[in-house]
């Protein structure tokens, strides 16, 4: 039997820096739009900025996947989060200077969305490394439990912290990138036992990755309805925002709110590893929960009752990923990994970017309340479709 996870050092120092910086991206996840809402009064321009953010990671996905697989992981794991401090810095000092335009905020934010499009695969590849295969399932709930900690702390936080200046959220995220980079350093991640070399362009690495992952038909079809579902799900969060003020909260009330995001999180990712649904079945029944979940937020209970939705459908949320992530790490190839996380995140994820402004045009145009009960039904109906889509999954026959 091998060493307990609680002992795998380095195991927990990736844990502890993505933990640390988890904190500051959700401090600055929510502080921006509220930031640039604040500038423009527009929830259209405070989704473009997100959006830029999201359209620049979903672009680099590709490339990343690639080269994260041909080069050393843990420099590339450093080197990604530290440009992310760079950024995150130069966020702050735009904000100080009055400089802090929609144009130099979207750029700034598509830096540390291409950052982020390098460090996910290899942080993935780096677990993969550290942690044996029977432990998997479990090292995922804690880097579940990870970022939902985070999301609890972070959305209240983040107002707190804008209330000392615009600025102060910003250099706190850059602080947390950097530990998280000395983190990744002090693990001294090991080396693959053959690192693997550009034999063919870029294209065919992708395209064999793209097969392998399209030949999976059940993780082809649950890919595709991640696609559906982070569309819809990541267009909720303006509409939250809107409902919250439309009732007359302040922006300390909105991160409470949020925070229920987190606590969720948590009390599902106690319970990931115990999970046995099939992954079919699970992603359709926490559509079902999102989708409920959206339209019980629109009902008329108080300014903090979106809390309790939102509580309630991130209960379900750690279930699916963490079932589906130590699906990935079982199948995939070592030696393709980064490839087929760059795919697969890329097909999930590809119209994330539209996702905030659609939620902020939508909320401009009918409010917070009408945009939630279009999401939440648009959900439901995605479960349904799920519901006839064959979902089975299995290892791959050799």
């Amino acid at each position: 039997m091998g060493v307990p996870l609680r002992k795998n050092v380095q195991f927990q120092l990736l844990w502890a820096g993505g933990a640390v910086s988890q904190l500051g991206t959700t401090i600055t996840t929510l502080v921006l739009p509220l930031f640039v809402f604040a500038q423009t009064g527009s929830y259209f321009w405070a989704g473009v900025v997100p959006g830029a953010r999201a359209a620049a990671l979903i672009i680099a996905l590709m490339p990343a996947g690639v080269w994260v697989d041909r080069w050393d992981r843990e420099k590339t794991l450093v080197w990604s989060q530290s440009v992310q401090a760079a950024t995150a810095a130069g966020l702050a000092v735009a904000v100080l200077a009055g400089y802090a335009h929609v144009a130099v905020l979207v750029a700034l934010v598509a830096v540390d969305g291409v950052c982020t499009a390098f460090a996910g695969p290899a942080r993935a590849t780096a677990i993969q490394a550290v942690v044996p295969k029977d432990q998997l399932k479990t090292a995922f709930a804690q880097e579940e439990a990870r970022g939902h900690a985070a999301r609890v702390a972070g959305p209240p936080l983040g107002p707190l912290l804008m209330a000392l200046g615009n600025a102060v959220p910003f250099v706190v995220d850059a602080i947390t990138f950097a530990v998280s980079a000395a983190c990744a350093w002090f693990a001294k991640l090991p080396a693959r036992a053959e690192q693997q070399k550009p034999q063919q362009r870029m294209h065919h690495d992708l395209k064999d990755a793209g097969r392998w992952l399209w030949h999976q038909t059940g993780l082809r079809n649950l890919t595709l309805i991640f696609l559906v579902l982070n569309l819809l799900g990541g267009a909720t969060v303006l509409p939250v925002i809107a409902l919250v003020q439309e009732h007359g909260g302040t922006e300390f009330v909105i991160g409470v709110v949020f925070a229920g995001i987190g606590v969720g999180g948590i009390l599902g990712a106690l319970v990931s590893p115990r999970i046995t649904l099939a992954p079919g079945k699970l992603m359709v029944a926490v559509l079902v929960v999102f989708g409920l979940c959206d339209l019980a937020m629109a009902l008329p209970f108080g300014v903090y009752w979106p809390f309790v939705p939102l509580m309630l459908f991130s209960i379900v949320t750690p279930l699916i990923n963490v079932t589906v992530s130590a699906l990935h790490t079982e199948l995939v190839p070592e030696d393709m990994m980064g490839r087929v996380d760059a795919v697969g995140t890329l097909a999930a994820r590809v119209l994330t970017p539209l996702a905030p402004v659609l939620g902020g045009f939508l909320a401009g145009a009918v409010g917070g309340t009408v945009a939630l009960v279009v999401f939440g039904a648009l959900i439901l109906v995605t479960a349904l479709v799920a519901a006839f889509t064959d979902l089975r999954t299995a290892v791959p026959s050799a």
